[in-house]
């Protein structure tokens, strides 16, 4: 336990913030800070083929240690944070034997996590949790992934009684920005299929996740003396008002769980002249989502027939539910399954109420669920781990590396 936590600690205190308005890859310089890290730390650990490339997506191999065929199979985490919140000097704190009551975070500004608001503190009442100092996120997500792929390749190195295939690892950037897997080499990773450990609570497992779209829509009015404008003032401002009122109230991610899906309008600045907002599309189901877009589209066109083509809409599809791609191979989502099974875990087998890099990799060619990491409340200053969910993530990424070699000798 005092390897998981050390590992993490030194992870979670380097800042390695993406930047959604940066051209490059990574999107951020300080990135480079923790890929240059776990370089050294794959090849302290004794793996092989450690290779960084231009992009900072790092690779490396746990060779096999059988004389049969074994399909090599891949984990995969991401070492961004997220630019939601501040991730500049992380400051973590160990709360040990929690009692259930709530946690001062910063004494200072008052800032509490609290199980009165978030309840699933209570499931690990008598644990040690890392939380914040309140004034920056954690990083859990996902460094709690990167810590326990690393601690169970070290397992596997140091147990060789363990028998396992080829295991590849893959660290990417910029995920929290929706690119993680835009440069991966799948062909370069040669794995059949992999896990991203990105998930949260202990015990997920996940195959489906949203259809996702972006749209932006643009408005351009007409500025005339008010006084003197009827007939001939467009109001841009007006005209995005009302489009957002034709959307559906009560679609929206304050209004829905589980598949249901959402628009989601996260942006939006406008003058009389000129108006812009930014907009989500979500469905985890294809026909639906396909909807909402036609939808977006619909609305566009019967406002522009009133306000004389005022209105430009732009739309771009973002990733697709990776389930089309995994239930043909839906044998790996059992073996992670079993794999929590045999080390207590209950598997919580729900849909992705997001998008990981699991979902891009898994329409490039490389099947791939995911796993809990263990973390809550990402992307804020709420954040916290449990260490115990660190523990058991990384005894699950053990036994499914033993399991594949177990099946294939079968």
């Amino acid at each position: 336990m005092k390897q998981i936590i050390d590992r993490f600690l030194r992870y979670a205190m380097i800042d390695s913030q993406s930047n959604p308005n940066s051209k490059t890859t990574p999107s951020t310089e300080k990135q480079w800070h923790i890929a240059e890290e776990l370089v050294f730390d794959l090849q302290e650990i004794g793996l092989t083929d450690v290779t960084i490339d231009n992009n900072a997506y790092i690779m490396a191999t746990l060779p096999s240690n059988v004389e049969y065929e074994v399909p090599t199979i891949g984990f995969i985490s991401h070492f961004d944070t997220s630019p939601d919140f501040s991730g500049t000097d992380v400051k973590p704190q160990i709360v040990e034997n929690y009692d259930g009551k709530d946690i001062v975070l910063n004494a200072e500004k008052n800032i509490i996590l609290s199980p009165d608001y978030f309840e699933d503190l209570l499931q690990y009442k008598g644990q040690t949790l890392i939380t914040t100092d309140g004034t920056t996120l954690l990083g859990a997500d996902d460094k709690a992934g990167i810590t326990e792929i690393i601690t169970a390749m070290h397992y596997l190195v140091k147990h060789p009684e363990v028998k396992h295939g080829k295991i590849r690892i893959g660290f990417t950037p910029d995920e929290e920005i929706g690119r993680g897997a835009h440069k991966f080499d799948v062909e370069k990773f040669g794995a059949e299929w992999a896990y991203t450990m990105d998930g949260s609570q202990i015990g997920e497992l996940e195959y489906e996740n949203f259809n996702a779209a972006s749209a932006k829509i643009k408005i351009e009015g007409r500025s005339v003396h008010p006084g003197y404008a009827k007939g001939k003032m467009v109001n841009a401002i007006s005209i995005a008002n009302e489009f957002m009122s034709i959307l559906p109230p009560e679609e929206t991610p304050q209004n829905t769980t589980g598949r249901e899906g959402f628009f989601h309008v996260h942006s939006l600045k406008g003058e009389i002249e000129n108006a812009e907002f930014q907009l989500i599309i979500r469905d985890h189901d294809k026909t639906k989502f396909e909807e909402r877009k036609q939808l977006l589209q619909a609305i566009t066109d019967s406002l522009n027939s009133i306000h004389n083509n005022c209105i430009t809409l732009e739309m771009n599809d973002q990733y697709y539910n990776m389930r089309e791609k995994i239930e043909p191979v839906l044998h790996i989502v059992e073996t992670a399954k079993e794999a929590m099974e045999n080390v207590g875990v209950t598997p919580i087998i729900k849909p992705i109420r997001g998008g990981t890099d699991g979902s891009q990799l898994s329409y490039m060619g490389l099947p791939c669920p995911n796993i809990f990491a263990g973390g809550h409340n990402f992307h804020g200053k709420f954040e916290y781990v449990p260490v115990h969910s660190m523990v058991k993530a990384t005894e699950v990424i053990v036994r499914i590396c033993e399991f594949t070699a177990r099946k294939a000798m079968e």
